[in-house]
């Protein structure tokens, strides 16, 4: 239903209009702003995080008009900032979209001062919680249209590669990895960024699924539920499952060289190395953690690789490959024959060959 006011966008008018407006403004505080918000928003806060817990404990505290007295006069006051600073310049065709978290006073504050001066603003109706039940439910819907083609591999077969490989050669991707900002596994974080929150993380998959033809099959990595710290919805990661695999293999020494290149931050720290190590302890024992410290301090990075991938890795991928992915079969695979630019390039065309065969 179409919003009484002239100045509100009915939530489920929100996908169908993005393009129409010149900027997307998230007035809620930065915390909330980084926890999740509408892809592609901008944060301009009427209350700071300090401000808002302020707020929220007069509003409980002592009462709601004395909460609603201070919260204008600092929204007010923010606003004012956010017009000297960031808005003058603008020209009166700028057509922006507000939002705070409900769709109520910060969002209906700031647009209606941006409509009395003159700009065409629209307030998003039921703000961010309307906007989260649109990606919730995106995603239970793509989990019903898409399927997957599966690339599957052990580490160190670069399986991420051949996926921009295939992306580079007109196929389409889901990169799980690239939008949760980790590898997998205990040393699969990115050195100085931290993954998204789940909600942000879910907010990806949902826009990077959206710009995917569902009727065309979308080539995606096997990985586990759980990509660090971060859980693949599970309607998404079921169909996923279900989609048909294909392999990726390399020699050991292939697969070593390209460990060495990917995780090249973990040679150049070689403390941050063995303190991810450490997180084995309980597994394989103090004694055998200690062997591959001193294998780091000896600069042995090559054979810790290598007994890394033939201990851990390799008896780990073995054993879930088959029981996660139903369609895996050993005789439907694609060699890598090293790691060079061209080899991956290969593999990827021979992949996109066996899916039209």
């Amino acid at each position: 239903m179409q919003p009484s006011n002239p100045h509100k966008l009915g939530i489920d008018e929100l996908s169908s209009s993005l393009k129409q407006f010149d900027a997307i403004i998230d007035v809620r505080s930065p915390a909330e702003f980084a926890l999740d918000h509408i892809p592609g928003a901008v944060n301009f806060p009427v209350l700071n995080n300090n401000e808002r817990i302020q707020i929220g404990t007069l509003y409980k505290q002592v009462s709601p008009f004395a909460a609603k007295k201070l919260g204008a006069a600092l929204v007010s006051k923010n606003i004012a900032r956010h017009l000297e600073e960031s808005l003058l310049e603008l020209p009166r065709e700028w057509r922006p979209l507000i939002y705070c978290w409900r769709g109520g006073e910060r969002s209906g504050a700031f647009t209606h001062i941006l409509n009395r001066i003159g700009w065409k603003a629209m307030q998003l109706e039921d703000g961010y919680q309307g906007f989260r039940k649109i990606v919730i439910a995106g995603l239970e819907r793509a989990a019903k249209d898409f399927s997957f083609q599966v690339i599957c591999g052990m580490t160190g077969s670069g399986k991420t590669r051949v996926l921009q490989d295939l992306q580079g050669q007109g196929a389409q991707i889901l990169d799980l990895e690239g939008l949760a900002i980790h590898r997998g596994s205990v040393l699969g974080n990115e050195p100085d960024i931290d993954q998204p929150s789940q909600k942000g993380f879910e907010t990806l998959l949902w826009n990077a699924l959206n710009s995917l033809d569902p009727s065309q099959v979308v080539f995606v990595e096997s990985e586990s539920k759980k990509v660090g710290g971060l859980h693949i919805p599970d309607a998404l990661m079921e169909t996923i499952r279900a989609g048909k695999c294909i392999e990726l293999r390399s020699n050991t020494e292939t697969r070593v060289s390209w460990l060495l290149r990917e995780y090249h931050h973990f040679v150049s720290n070689p403390e941050s190395f063995k303190q991810k190590l450490s997180l084995l302890t309980s597994r394989y024992g103090k004694l055998k953690i200690d062997q591959w410290h001193d294998a780091i301090d000896q600069g042995k990075f090559s054979q810790l690789v290598q007994e890394l991938l033939v201990a851990h890795y390799d008896p780990s991928y073995q054993s879930s490959i088959v029981r996660n992915f139903p369609n895996y079969r050993e005789e439907n695979f694609v060699s890598l024959e090293n790691d060079s630019d061209e080899a991956f390039a290969k593999a990827a065309k021979h992949i996109i060959a066996q899916l039209t065969i």
